[in-house]
This record gives C-alpha cells, sequence and structure tokens, in this order.
C-alpha cells in the first residue's frame, strides 16, 4: 500500500450490520403485533366490542394509535385477527392432552375440563367467545365457530364407539355436535352471569349427564 492509499474499510462487518437492520425491525413488528392482539384480546374480553376503541386497545398494548393502525387498517381487523388466534390456540392447546395415551372417553373428559379451565382464565379465549356472540357488530366475517373443535371430538367419540365405549349404533358426529353446544352454551351463561367463574363445575355437570364419559371422568 502507498502512502496515498487508505486504507481499506470494513465492509464485511458493515454490511453485515446492514443485513441484520431489517431483521431486527422485522422481530420488531412481529413483537409489536402480538402485543396488539394480545392487549386486544385483553381489552375484548372485558367489554362489549361496539365500545372499544383503537385508543384503549393501544393504550392497553403501550403503544401509540398510529403504531396499531400501521399493522391494522381498523378495529373489525383486530378483532378478526383476535378471533382467529383464539381458534388456532384452541386447537393448538389440547394437543397434550391428545397426545396421551388414555382411553378416548378419558381425552373427552379431559378436553372439555381444559377448554373450560381456558374459558375461566385466558383472556384470549374470553375475547374469541365474546366477539362470536358479537359478530352482529362486526361487518367482517369471523371464521365459523368451533368446526375444528367439533371434528376432533367426534374423532374422539368414533374412537369410543370402536373400543365399545359407546353404542354402535351411536352416531359420533351428532353426539360431538351435542356436546360442543353444552359447552359452549354452557361458557356463554357462565360469561354473562358469572365472568365464567363457574364454567368449570358447569362443565363437569355435562360430563357426569353422559354415560359415556362419566365413567371415564372417575377413573
Amino acid at each position: 500500500m502507498t502512502k496515498d492509499q487508505a486504507p481499506p474499510l470494513p465492509a464485511t462487518r458493515r454490511t453485515g450490520s446492514r443485513r441484520q437492520e431489517p431483521r431486527l425491525k422485522q422481530d420488531r413488528a412481529v413483537r409489536t403485533r402480538n402485543a396488539i392482539l394480545k392487549a386486544a384480546a385483553e381489552v375484548f374480553a372485558q367489554r362489549d366490542y361496539p365500545s372499544v376503541t383503537i385508543l384503549d386497545i393501544a393504550e392497553q398494548a403501550g403503544v401509540t394509535k398510529g403504531a396499531v393502525y400501521f399493522h391494522f387498517a381498523n378495529k373489525e381487523a383486530v378483532a378478526v385477527s383476535v378471533a382467529e388466534q383464539f381458534y388456532t390456540a384452541l386447537l393448538a392447546s389440547v394437543r397434550p392432552v391428545l397426545d396421551t395415551d388414555a382411553p378416548p372417553a378419558r381425552k373427552v373428559v379431559e378436553l372439555l375440563r381444559h377448554t373450560a379451565r381456558s374459558f375461566r382464565e385466558d383472556p384470549l379465549t374470553q375475547a374469541g367467545s365474546r366477539l362470536q356472540i358479537q359478530q352482529w357488530a362486526i361487518e367482517s366475517e369471523l371464521p365459523t365457530p368451533y368446526v375444528g373443535f367439533t371434528q376432533v371430538l367426534a374423532e374422539l367419540l368414533t374412537e369410543c364407539r370402536t373400543d365399545g365405549a359407546l353404542p354402535m349404533e351411536a352416531d359420533p358426529e351428532a353426539l360431538a355436535r351435542v356436546l360442543r353446544s353444552a359447552l359452549f352454551g354452557a361458557q356463554h351463561i357462565s360469561g354473562v352471569q358469572h365472568g365464567w367463574s363457574d364454567i368449570v363445575e358447569r362443565t363437569e355437570e355435562i360430563i357426569q349427564a353422559l354415560p359415556v364419559l362419566a365413567p371415564a371422568a372417575r377413573d
């Protein structure tokens, strides 16, 4: 190198830094979006949809209204995302129950109990329920309610019939619809009357009322 030549720039380090910036921004955006959805679920769990504002959600999340609008076009878009997250989380949360070696009737019992506890304790579950009930106030279409959950119940009840815990003439899909209606009807009444504080007890009553489930609940 001659005296007139400048030392080489640390191009690799600068290039690496530039490459990291978009990733850091993307990670930050994901964290902000998740924080907004978590905050929105907490707000929707406590208040009727029409009374909630973007400012309410922003304040709960600790961000500006602009940050909320950066990720969501309006309050309806937030509500739809919360509802979608609820149905995804609902199925994911019962996976540990399904992955056990328990008999299928016992799995149905534990699935119902687990879901009841979620309604009592989890704001996202509570928000998903309230938003579905208040669909009339949301112009955007929400996911069709409890489709995957009903399918899981039907599959477990089919296994119950194969194992002899359910009569061969029984219709697992019909019984799955009955169980779904009983559980989510109970959570609606429990939510309105008692803020879900008694949903576990009401769910236990449903379990004990069904001959296919009551023995498994005692095992």
